[in-house]
């Protein structure tokens, strides 16, 4: 692999860790202080709604300005941020102030994901030749899992030999370690021809070609059908097992451990097929199995065939996210990935909190069984919907 998209795929990877961190020692520091529903519900809100209102925008800059500089811009805004949080802590005494503050810290930072992670999408596809990107893709996707393997643990480390303003300091650091890594990494890009367009009419234009490109408004619809059916036996796993197995920081430890460990395998398994022609039957299959998972850790009775089964459910899950990735990098034209990527990024922060929306107050009043085993069989069926995807790929400008 060229010496450049390691570069990249390290970047990206360092500033991850350091979002990761943040994001899940902002959640615990709420939970610990408050041990109030509301608030955490808050900082979920605010740690995805605002990157789904600026995604689609974050895909148009895209395809307007240079990717290199979209990126490092986002990640030094992001740090800046949360530097001036770092800062102000050790002078906040009312802990309601600080609360309200680092929300406002979680939604500026989502801005900033929602510019930066359609962008680093529409990147790879200039950085490795067609027949590499599943490969490239692969690997990508476990290291984002070992990063999101690490840092919970690294989160609660931090926050129970330090505190959380060295957290955020963390956080920091890893940004200009990302960025310092970035500007090695030479990124063309192609200014698109002057057009007097603004860029709302680049923002339908976008839409648009996703709905006039059968397979590509296929793909971003499956993928948002599958992040809304992933809550049941994903999202809400922590649940599922406290109810059934017993209340127990180790079995919910052990849970996130297996999913985390089965996505890194599932990406290394998609790096390892790495010029496999027949993405669409891997993206069927990956869907089939994930399906299948979730109905069988439905029946479970136990709680060791349901970590294997989790596990597993972590492979397919790795497998469903590279496979779309790379068959959207291959049917988008390239004056129209960043559009599109910002679509798929919105996709992702719109149904997952839709889902945790509609299916949280279900689990209260319908067996959490009932919803995986359901949610299962849909995304079997999504599975069936992913044949319509025709191949050879059509890329289109």
């Amino acid at each position: 692999m060229h010496k450049k998209v390691i570069l990249f795929l390290i970047s990206q990877s360092v500033t991850l860790f350091g979002s990761t961190l943040v994001q899940m020692a902002v959640v615990w520091y709420a939970t610990l202080l408050t041990s109030s529903g509301v608030w955490v519900a808050a900082f979920s809100v605010c740690s995805y709604f605002p990157q789904f209102l600026v995604s689609f925008w974050g895909g148009v800059w895209a395809d307007r300005f240079p990717r290199k500089w979209l990126i490092t811009g986002a990640d030094a805004a992001i740090a800046a941020v949360t530097l001036a949080m770092a800062a102000a802590i050790p002078h906040i005494q009312d802990p309601t102030i600080l609360l309200f503050l680092l929300l406002l810290m979680s939604a500026v930072r989502s801005l900033g994901a929602g510019i930066q992670t359609p962008t680093v999408h529409a990147v790879l596809p200039r950085l490795v030749p067609e027949e590499q990107l599943m490969r490239v893709n692969g690997i990508n996707a476990a290291l984002q899992s070992l990063v999101q393997f690490a840092a919970p643990a690294a989160a609660g480390a931090v926050l129970v030999s330090f505190s959380l303003r060295s957290t955020l300091l963390i956080d920091v650091l890893t940004a200009v370690l990302g960025i310092g890594l970035l500007c090695l990494v030479p990124i063309p890009f192609r200014r698109p021809p002057e057009k007097k367009t603004s860029a709302f009419q680049e923002l339908k234009s976008g839409i648009s070609y996703a709905v006039s490109h059968r397979d590509v408004g296929t793909l971003l619809l499956i993928y948002g059908g599958f992040v809304f059916l992933c809550v049941p036996a994903g999202y809400l796993s922590g649940l599922f097992v406290s109810r059934v197995y017993g209340e127990s920081y180790g079995y919910l430890t052990a849970v996130e451990l297996a999913g985390f460990a089965g996505m890194t395998a599932g990406g290394l398994l998609a790096a390892c097929r790495g010029q496999s022609r027949k993405k669409a039957y891997a993206l069927r299959n990956s869907l089939t199995v994930f399906g299948t998972m979730a109905i069988l850790m439905a029946v479970s009775s136990r709680f060791l065939p349901y970590l294997l089964l989790m596990g597993i459910y972590g492979v397919a899950l790795a497998g469903v996210q590279t496979a779309l990735t790379t068959l959207l990098q291959e049917r988008t034209g390239a004056s129209m990935q960043g559009r599109i990527f910002g679509l798929f990024s919105s996709m992702y922060s719109g149904f997952m909190p839709l889902g945790m929306a509609v299916f949280g107050p279900l689990a209260d009043h319908i067996p959490l069984r009932i919803l995986m085993a359901l949610s299962g069989a849909a995304l079997i069926g999504l599975g069936k919907c992913s044949c319509a995807i025709k191949y050879p790929a059509k890329r289109r400008c």
